[in-house]
């Protein structure tokens, strides 16, 4: 009697522990805020993934070797809807990752996950911020030279990303991202709505105003018209 074919076993690869996605709404507005900036400032690059609060595999078969980024941002792959990310399928780690901290987490962001970056993933830079002041660093950056991360100076109270060409610093207050190719700070999605309305009502109050200023002009025609005719 021939032998039965048993499949392999599929692997199932969770997409949730089951856990709040951020500690505060300053967290999760922050991570959300940053993400939605990458994705806008990269939409007409085809080969750059930005995501965050993702689970990331590295070891195919082994569901443990998993992290989460709050945000992070990978070259070279592309465009796309995903459920996690794999680090094998990809075919590469992440070029930057930002971790949002608090006192809970910010041992794990300092240690564990900065060796995992730096050794194992080889992230290229890495920073951890703390959006309400908790911790002590509350703002750092690291970047990978010769295997090791070394720490990123602040210039003008900005760190500088050389993978996004952008820089990460506080406006009003709130951790932002800096071009410092047109000297402006990148808008976030509420306030890109909000610059798009008022463009809307500009251009409505200007055609409103062209609109009344045809309508004087006529009459003017009509009138001297009528003084013609009498």
């Amino acid at each position: 009697m021939p032998k039965r074919i048993k499949s392999a076993p599929t692997i199932f690869y969770p997409e949730s522990d089951g856990k709040p996605m951020a500690e505060t709404e300053t967290h999760r507005d922050l991570m959300i805020d940053f993400i939605q900036m990458l994705k806008h400032h990269f939409r007409n690059v085809d080969d750059v993934c930005v995501s965050g609060n993702m689970f990331m595999y590295y070891e195919e078969g082994n569901i443990r070797k998993s992290v989460a980024p709050d945000v992070f941002v990978a070259f070279g792959v592309g465009k796309k809807e995903r459920r996690t990310y794999r680090i094998w399928e990809e075919g590469r780690a992440p070029d930057f990752v930002l971790e949002v901290a608090s006192p809970k987490t910010f041992r794990d962001d300092l240690t564990k996950k900065k060796d995992l970056y730096a050794n194992e993933l080889r992230v290229k830079e890495y920073f951890i911020y703390d959006p309400l002041g908790e911790i002590v660093p509350s703002f750092v950056g690291y970047r990978l030279n010769n295997d090791v991360y070394e720490e990123i100076p602040f210039s003008n109270d900005r760190l500088a990303s050389e993978v996004l060409g952008l820089e990460l610093g506080e406006n009003d207050g709130i951790l932002r991202l800096f071009d410092p190719t047109k000297s402006e700070w990148l808008p976030t999605a509420t306030e890109r709505a909000e610059n798009a309305e008022a463009h809307v009502e500009s251009a409505k109050a200007r055609a409103e105003n062209a609109e009344a200023r045809i309508e004087q002009l006529l009459a003017e025609i009509d009138k001297l018209k009528s003084q013609n005719k009498s």
